[in-house]
């Protein structure tokens, strides 16, 4: 028995309706802002006239939903949809992909209870009082949200692969092997891994303002970014940390030449490591960097990267270089003999937290200073960036090579001294600074606690919080780009003045004249290379002034008369 089509009001057969993707709808809105005719358009793209006119119509609302919808070949939202909807399936898709990024499997049982979940949290935050319709995620409903944003093979079946005990066994011994054969060094044998840091994350305590009355809670910064940190076994160099943002461009950038930045920056929108990223990095950063270790050493010009294995980890990489060659530690051993998971990222992210309270405390030190609320407000992804490049930059020698007893016991120097700071002492240090900012009442269980929050689920209103911040911080493409910034001579006499100034303070007033002309001699140094920066920048401008003056000014003969 044939199926029969709908019927519409006047008896004639429904035709069924056809979806387009937002990419196309913005596509159809480029030809109007180019000038092209309707019907033209509608001709072009084998639609009805009458499609390509709404959507002319509905300009305003497409393009709000282009900035935040994910992705941009997500099938249509239709118009009659609620707001409500449209913004749960986005906060849903954000969280469906922090879950793949994971590694957490999922089934549709699992999406369709979070639906219904972040749906009912958005209405009670609506609460207009307006009657709404209930939302039952029904089996109808995820087929067709899989469709709008191109999701595929979201159910994993099967039980998870367990552990290889043999692998985790063997992994020493196949890499000793490696290294024995190749005859590599301490020095020539790297390791890198990636780390997630939610930059503005503090001690979940109550904070008391001095000029508040009452208490009232920090919330827990959702913003985050993804790190590739690592370095060689000998502990004597760690690579520029790779920092993926989920902002290509943020304000607190503008201006800033990206190749001179602390990090390696790459952005995409989840601020998630990628193959491509990786790839990138591997090709035009690490392999130049170990050359240029290896001269300066001067060893062979050879290296061996220990890499876990993973979705991120593009697999052709011992294609892409003569030199350096690429081993693989199967996932289920990576947190027994990783060596950047051997305390080296979780000594760093102290580091990090240390750095960002001793701001908090300088800068709300005194009368009329900003509280710590103030301070949080300012604190965007270029303070996060230097705080980052210091924290890596405290890392000493001794914790790097350490991280590799486990993988390489013969690598490690047993004789060194014993790192100048404890992982005890810095988070009493944490401890001491977070009480001195105003967060009450914080112990050390407090501390960990926080840096083990790190890797913790997005809950609903992560997802709220962070699909507004990346919303917000992004740069108007239609905006002109912000001019780039410029080191005058005028900027560069002045700092030099002022560094010569404190110098002489210092000399003039300090009892222990030792001490000052230490610190002198420090400040002296410090800046010689904006000394030397300024010297060339005169010596161009007087070179300028003078070829201007040497050239031949004569007047052209006078015509015949």
């Amino acid at each position: 028995m044939s199926k029969r089509r709908p019927v519409g009001l006047r008896g004639k057969p429904k035709r069924p309706r056809k979806g387009i993707s937002l990419d196309v709808k913005l596509d159809i809105l480029r030809r109007f802002d180019a000038g092209e005719k309707l019907s033209a358009i509608a001709r072009t793209l084998v639609l009805a006239k009458s499609t390509v006119g709404t959507i002319r119509d509905s300009r305003d609302k497409i393009k709000a939903i282009a900035k935040v919808a994910a992705p941009v070949s997500a099938r249509t939202l239709f118009l009659r949809r609620s707001e409500v909807m449209l913004s749960m399936e986005r906060l849903l898709s954000l969280w469906i992909e922090d879950q793949a990024e994971r590694k957490v499997p999922l089934s549709s049982m699992v999406i369709q209870a979070k639906a219904k979940r972040l749906y009912n949290n958005l209405v009670k935050e609506k609460d207009s009082g307006a009657r709404v319709k209930p939302f039952l995620a029904s089996k109808s409903w995820f087929d067709r949200f899989c469709k709008r944003f191109n999701l595929h093979n979201i159910k994993v079946s099967g039980n998870l692969v367990g552990t290889d005990f043999g692998a985790v066994r063997n992994s020493p011994s196949v890499l000793k092997k490696v290294i024995d054969e190749d005859g590599y060094l301490p020095g020539q044998v790297f390791n890198v891994e990636e780390t997630s840091l939610y930059w503005k994350r503090l001690p979940d305590r109550t904070f008391i303002s001095q000029d508040e009355k009452t208490a009232g809670s920090l919330n827990a910064s959702k913003d985050r970014l993804t790190l590739l940190m690592g370095g060689n076994a000998a502990g004597d160099f760690k690579l520029k940390p790779v920092l993926v943002y989920g902002c290509e461009s943020p304000r607190a950038l503008s201006g800033y030449a990206k190749p001179s930045l602390p990090v390696i920056w790459r952005s995409n929108r989840k601020a998630w490591m990628t193959m491509s990223i990786f790839h990138d990095w591997f090709i035009n950063h690490f392999c130049p960097a170990v050359e240029r270790y290896c001269a300066q050493r001067n060893i062979p010009n050879k290296a061996l990267l220990i890499l876990k294995n993973g979705p991120s980890r593009p697999l052709n990489l011992n294609d892409l270089s003569s030199t350096v060659r690429v081993e693989y530690l199967p996932k289920e051993t990576a947190a027994l003999y990783q060596p950047m998971e051997q305390g080296v990222i979780a000594n760093f992210k102290r580091y990090y937290l240390r750095r960002t309270l001793q701001q908090l405390v300088c800068a709300t030190d005194g009368e009329s200073k900003p509280t710590v609320r103030e301070l949080l407000d300012k604190f965007n992804i270029m303070s996060a960036m230097d705080n980052i490049a210091e924290a890596w930059g405290e890392m000493e020698a001794s914790t790097m090579n350490g991280a590799w007893k486990h993988v390489w016991p013969g690598c490690t120097n047993n004789t060194s001294l014993p790192p100048a700071e404890t992982v005890e002492k810095i988070t009493r240090d944490i401890v001491a600074l977070a009480n001195e900012a105003g967060f009450h009442n914080v112990v050390e269980g407090d501390v960990i606690q926080l840096l083990d929050s790190h890797q913790e689920d997005l809950s609903d209103e992560d997802l709220v919080w962070l699909e507004q911040e990346r919303a917000s911080e992004a740069v108007d493409d239609t905006d002109s780009p912000p001019a780039p910034l410029q080191l005058t001579t005028d900027h560069l006499s002045d700092a030099l003045t002022y560094i010569d100034q404190v110098v002489d303070i210092l000399s003039v007033n300090d009892p222990n004249r030792e001490r000052s002309l230490k610190v002198g001699r420090l400040l002296q140094d410090a800046v010689s290379c904006y000394k030397d920066l300024y010297k060339e920048k005169i010596r161009r401008q007087q070179q300028i002034t003078l070829d201007t003056l040497l050239v031949c000014k004569t007047e052209p003969p006078s015509p015949p008369v």
